[in-house]
């Protein structure tokens, strides 16, 4: 697995507004959108392409466009929906899948309980966005059901790592095409399996704790 922090002023400067417990929900998704597109432009470095002939108003030339199938972009719920708009600005062609995951607040496993994706991703390129790499479970086992679909190439985008969750993905996903793109490997996990230092939970922060 490889893995990528994005090491730039902008980056760091909207994550500790992030991590702020004194910034609002507005404010909050707002900055991580903005954050979402600048780790996506990382992210996207190897997204492939192939070439086209244009005609420019001076000219024939050769350049080049994203290749078919088009990537995908697979929010995993709720969290992940604040990212998506982050992803399809940057890759407008793109199509989106969902999962809807949720851990098991007693055994910390994560559990699926809705799916709406191609049954067959073979040769897709897949971008799977979740704002916290905590345990590792809910990703690893995105990944997995992707992988299991065809996908041949899959990025998880994250907006804070522990190093836990990447010791668990390093682990489970040994030998899988996958990269990891994060703006922050943290410290540690706490006794309730949260990042710290963390920004809290990022799904209510975006919307609140309705539900």
């Amino acid at each position: 697995m490889r893995i990528h922090v994005v090491d730039h002023p902008l980056v760091a400067h909207k994550l500790t507004t992030l991590r702020d417990k004194r910034t609002d929900s507005p404010t909050f998704r707002r900055l991580a959108d903005e954050l979402v597109t600048l780790l996506a432009y990382e992210a996207t470095r190897d997204v492939r392409t192939e070439q086209v002939d244009i005609e420019t108003p001076v000219t024939a030339t050769t350049g080049v466009r994203l290749s078919h199938p088009r990537p995908m972009v697979v929010p995993i719920l709720r969290a992940g929906l604040g990212m998506l708009d982050g992803m399809v600005r940057l890759l407008p062609t793109a199509e989106v899948g969902f999962m809807g995951m949720v851990r098991n607040e007693e055994t910390y496993e994560a559990q699926t309980y809705a799916t709406r994706m191609p049954e067959d991703l073979s040769g897709r390129q897949v971008y799977v966005v979740d704002p916290m790499l905590a345990t590792g479970g809910t990703l690893v086992a995105a990944i997995k059901e992707l992988i299991k679909r065809g996908a041949d190439d899959v990025t998880a985008l994250c907006l804070l790592a522990a190093p836990e969750g990447v010791e668990v993905m390093e682990r489970e996903l040994a030998g899988t095409p996958v990269t990891l793109v994060t703006a922050a490997v943290d410290e540690r996990l706490n006794a309730d399996r949260y990042i710290v230092p963390g920004l809290g939970d990022a799904g209510d922060r975006m919307y609140g704790t309705a539900g």
